[in-house]
């Protein structure tokens, strides 16, 4: 499966080449992605058409003819009303504007040549078939200049990318392989983007950290419900596909502010394999309005890596919203660390865990945060604190930490991790491994303490520390530096003047073995000898 998925991956890449002289990875990837989307539910939609018309193996231009001749058909349509829930008209499928850009297609005699309005109308079609697709390509701007000066130009872009990605198959395949394709495609777009991919791309190696962290001694064979408050593309919460038990039961949950990546989210969920029915996605601001509401569902696991000390208006009505009242007082303005925390605490299950990556300042900062931190381990809330390497993330270089919470526990220790230096250094971002991951999730597991590593800390021993966190309290990697053996140091010094006395007699030989007609240049040589040799006594 992995070949597969790289040389799909590969293929999609490479698509981009028309697109990569004309603008950055953060514009075009919009237009890669948004294309190669269109494609999977217009090759989706056909293959099923050969289906139901008995050609179950044909090719997408076979599906297509059939489509064609049978599109008045009213049974077939209400067929793929009911199977799909979007629709597309046989003029704008992705195979017949290959038609169009092949010079294939001919109207009243004349050969119709493919137009930018062919795509957009293509792309209203999907987005008029229901809420859930309302908008989707409102980001790929295909009458941008940027695309070309003129019209033809732009079309002749567009072209050059259609056709790269026409012999792609991208429906006949598994929806693990095509999902890990397009998202080994978000995931290059994020290295290419740098600062600016922060918003929509947790790296995969951390969002498998978090991921397995809140199933740790936790199982759920009848299926589980997942919630990313800052879901970005989605890409955490899809990675409990990959070790939830019941994979296809997982009811997932995301709620993200961007509407260009909440729509990269649904395109991630769809090319995934999720069934409409089990995601539900949101795009607003988690912290200005709460949701889901809390008679909706509580969830088995959270996980979040939110935007580091992000502004908020800390509205003192927000210390009557049930998220943050019970704790007194309200995250500070500049820094809604904590408000991310206690949303996604409050919709987490007594029997769940939480796992959320934030800047270190958490871990010590006073002021109301200070108080938050305390009542969260006084109510035994906070489970263990791992610290990451710094250089992990597109957008920012800082070292971060991961907090993982659970409200049923039965005392208040919290395991400290110092995983700071377990990386594998990259050329513009650190990674971690896979052992560096299954090394944290074995001593998380094991709760005990490794020297220089991880520290099993007391409430008590909290307590005394003012229930500051910074994980150096708790968890020495200072390496002394070995001991001087004065001894062998002594008998060095010994040999090596013993070595110097041999190499000055040998020298004064030499030079008496010197002569010189000159008696000035022999007075000279031999006051050197008189030297070297009272030293040598």
């Amino acid at each position: 499966m992995k070949e597969k998925t790289k040389e799909l991956s590969s293929a999609l890449y490479s698509a981009a080449d028309a697109l990569r002289s004309k603008m950055d990875a953060n514009e075009y990837k919009d237009y890669l992605l948004g294309i190669v989307f269109y494609k999977y539910l217009s090759d989706k939609l056909l293959y099923y058409v050969g289906e139901l018309l008995g050609n179950p193996d044909s090719t997408l231009e076979e599906a297509f003819n059939l489509y064609k001749e049978n599109a008045e058909d009213q049974d077939l349509q209400d067929e793929l009303k009911a199977t799909f829930s979007y629709s597309i008209e046989p003029q704008h499928t992705y195979t017949y504007l290959i038609k169009e850009i092949d010079h294939k297609i001919t109207e009243d005699g004349k050969v119709k040549t493919f137009q930018i309005s062919d795509l957009a109308d293509a792309f209203k079609d999907i987005e008029s078939t229901g809420s859930e697709f309302d908008g989707l390509f409102d980001d790929v701007d295909l009458y941008s200049r940027r695309l070309g000066s003129t019209p033809q130009k732009q079309a002749d872009t567009i072209s050059s990318v259609l056709s790269a990605l026409s012999n792609v198959e991208i429906v006949k395949t598994s929806s693990d392989v095509l999902g890990d394709a397009y998202e080994y495609l978000i995931g290059q777009f994020a290295s290419e983007t740098g600062k600016k991919a922060g918003e929509f791309y947790t790296p995969q190696q951390v969002s498998e950290l978090l991921t397995r962290l809140t199933l740790v001694n936790r199982h759920y064979p009848e299926g589980m419900t997942v919630y990313d408050p800052a879901m970005g593309s989605g890409s955490l919460l899809l990675n409990f596909k990959k070790y939830a038990d019941k994979p296809e039961e997982i009811i997932y949950y995301g709620q993200e502010i961007n509407l260009s990546t909440f729509n990269l989210a649904k395109m991630n969920m769809i090319l995934h394999g999720v069934d409409a029915n089990n995601q539900h996605l949101r795009n607003g601001d988690t912290l200005d309005e709460d949701w889901p509401p809390i008679q909706e569902t509580m969830f088995d696991s959270v996980v979040m890596n939110p935007p580091y000390s992000y502004h908020w208006s800390a509205n003192k009505g927000f210390l009557e919203d049930p998220r943050f009242s019970k704790f007194g007082v309200l995250p500070p303005k500049s820094k809604a660390d904590y408000a991310f925390l206690l949303h996604g605490l409050y919709h987490l299950k007594n029997s769940g865990t939480m796992a959320i990556v934030l800047p270190h300042g958490v871990l010590f900062r006073g002021g109301s945060e200070g108080k938050i931190r305390q009542k969260l381990l006084d109510s035994g809330i906070i489970d263990a604190v791992i610290g990451l390497p710094a250089n992990l993330f597109y957008n920012t270089s800082i070292p971060t930490c991961i907090l993982v919470l659970k409200k049923d526990k039965q005392d208040r220790d919290v395991m400290f991790i110092d995983a700071s230096k377990e990386f594998e250094k990259g050329k513009n971002q650190n990674k971690l491994k896979e052992e560096n991951i299954t090394k944290i999730l074995d001593i998380y597991k094991k709760r005990e303490d490794v020297k220089r590593y991880a520290h099993l800390a007391k409430f008590d021993e909290i307590n005394k520390n003012d229930f500051n966190l910074n994980i150096p309290r708790y968890v020495d990697t200072f390496v002394p530096e070995p001991p001087v053996d004065l001894k062998k140091v002594s008998a060095d010094l010994r040999k090596t003047d013993d070595e110097i006395q041999k190499n000055q007699t040998e020298l004064v030989e030499m030079l008496k073995d010197l002569t010189s007609d000159d008696p000035k240049i022999m007075d000279g040589l031999n006051d050197i000898i008189k030297t070297l040799q009272e030293e040598l006594k």
